[in-house]
């Protein structure tokens, strides 16, 4: 046991110095990859608590069979047995001895080291806040991608390695928090899962009857009463006497027979019961939809004309001495605005070199408060983030120098380098990368204008979903490892251009990582002068 205790120590030694203090697990997949690791050693540390367990156990397993043969031999001729001289002192000896040493092996407490693991580990925990956010998440998963809850319970989504699967009491805890936010649209999709998957046969500690009391609430909360009242019903079935569903029930056959005496129009009840359980969200605007459609790839496609007007080249950043004899592969994504692509852009090697300066440093992405200019969370954007500097690596200099030779724009009075890992169902939702006129003061502080520009990096495939997505013009830009996407967001005027307003897809299977670069409109003015027109 002293050894265990010296492995325990050691192990929390080595895994500490790699641990976080909690800062959002949910909202970056890169930090909850360092959970597995410490939820691997929580399962040595309680191997090594069962085997010592199983060999306390043994050990008195073998004194008892020991001493069974011993006290039936005894016991059939007590005085004959004793007539032994070895025999009367091993007895005197057991009962004295022996047995308070038993006594203690039994009383002995084995679960030292991991309760103390147990305990150093829990303040890196993930908490409420990571599993509700995990939870909508996979909510916001289902909408974006009209997912059926069959299809998400079982786990049968495009481009796993790992198939998963959510069991009855997951179904049911997923419905209970979208109950909590009075989402009760998704409470009662979660909810009948859960009720479904029980009715199967599935063996669970999740109760039909409390599965059925927030499934008829929810349902009821639609406006269906009928359905309400049925599910109401089949609780009394269960439990006859649920206090809060007989005084449901009272009051559901109160209304129902107030309709009667109305003679309210069944066909009205019907038609505005429709309206009512369409109705997924309050803020479900065209804009929505659109990006969710574009999300699932279902955008608006491009005319064969223009597509006839997207070309892909070798490009050598207007004869940059760089590039003149080694070009880099270009290619137009979509035309206005124009959003180009750069191919083989960034090697592995430097990918890997990013993510390591990054992951330490990864906190809560946050935006900028229009009003205020204070930086603030926000729910519509999972991810985290990390800003680095050309000086303090020269891989990071060397991106900017080449950012720089491609675009032709200084990069001297732009933002440091961004590095953005997503969460589960990690995504940021439609906005524009410049200051609206709106905005005065949005990168007031820089004193280096607006954002004329946004480069971004994609640093990791993504097996399903993570689009970038232009909702405006209907354009689709998927992630693929090494390459680059770059647009203007000003006018060579200076004006916004309204069209690159754009959205982060949330992350259906996979991890996605990211890099961009703002760049900003001073140092520009020779490398892209202004025109007379507003729009050109």
């Amino acid at each position: 046991m002293a050894f265990n205790k010296m492995w325990y120590t050691i192990a929390l030694g080595l895994l500490l110095p790699f641990s976080y203090a909690h800062t959002d697990f949910f909202t970056s997949i890169g930090h909850m990859t360092d959970l597995i690791n410490t939820e691997k050693d929580l399962v040595v540390s309680l191997k090594d608590y069962i085997k010592a367990e199983e060999s306390k156990l043994e050990q008195i397993k073998k004194w008892a069979e020991k001493l069974d043969q011993l006290t039936d031999t005894a016991t059939k001729d007590p005085e004959g047995f004793l007539g032994h001289p070895v025999n009367a002192f091993k007895l005197m000896k057991r009962l004295n001895t022996e047995w308070g040493e038993l006594e203690s092996l039994v009383l002995k407490d084995m679960s030292d080291g991991f309760i103390s693991n147990m305990t150093i580990q829990r303040q890196f925990f993930p908490n409420d806040e990571d599993q509700t956010g995990a939870a909508k998440a996979l909510l916001r998963l289902q909408d974006t991608y009209n997912l059926d809850t069959d299809t998400l319970s079982r786990g049968n989504l495009p481009g796993v390695k790992h198939k998963s699967f959510l069991t009855a009491e997951d179904c049911f805890e997923l419905g209970k928090i979208a109950y909590t936010e009075a989402d009760y649209y998704h409470t009662e999709l979660w909810m009948e899962q859960a009720l479904k998957q029980l009715d199967e046969g599935e063996v669970s500690s999740a109760d039909k009857a409390y599965i059925l009391d927030y499934l008829s609430y929810a349902v009821y909360q639609q406006g269906d009463m009928g359905k309400a009242m049925m599910l109401t019903k089949r609780l009394l079935e269960l439990d006859p006497e649920h206090q809060r569903a007989n005084g449901n029930m009272k009051y559901f056959e109160y209304i129902m027979a107030k309709e009667k005496e109305a003679n309210k129009s069944s066909t009205d009840s019907e038609d505005q019961m429709e309206k009512e359980t369409e109705v997924k969200k309050k803020d479900y605007l065209p804009e929505r939809r659109k990006y969710e459609m574009l999300c699932r790839g279902e955008g608006l496609k491009m005319t064969p004309r223009r597509q006839k007007r997207l070309f892909c080249r070798y490009y050598d950043g207007n004869r940059n001495p760089r590039y003149i004899l080694g070009p880099v592969k270009q290619e137009d994504e979509w035309d206005k605005p124009r959003i180009v692509r750069f191919l083989d852009i960034i090697s592995d090697e430097e990918i890997e070199t990013v993510k390591e300066l990054a992951k330490p440093r990864l906190r809560r992405a946050t935006i900028s408060n229009p009003i205020t200019g204070a930086l603030e969370t926000a729910h519509y954007r999972i991810s985290k983030s990390a800003w680095l500097s050309g000086y303090e690596s020269p891989v990071v200099s060397r991106i900017n120098t080449r950012i720089q030779d491609l675009t032709g724009l200084d990069v001297s009075t732009a933002e440091e380098l961004q590095v953005a890992n997503y969460g589960v169902g990690g995504q940021y939702e439609p906005h524009f990368d410049f200051g609206r006129k709106d905005e005065p003061d949005a990168f007031k502080e820089l004193g280096t204008g607006n954002r004329i520009a946004t480069w971004l990096f994609y640093m990791s495939d993504v097996s399903a979903g993570g689009a970038t997505v232009f909702p405006e013009v209907g354009a689709s830009v998927w992630p693929k490892k090494g390459t680059a996407v770059f647009w203007y967001n000003l006018f060579p005027s200076g004006e916004g251009d309204y069209s690159t307003r754009h959205a982060a897809c949330p992350v259906l299977v996979g991890n996605k990582w990211v890099s961009n670069k703002w760049l900003h409109e001073r140092g520009q003015e020779f490398r892209r002068p202004c025109t007379l027109s507003e729009l050109e």
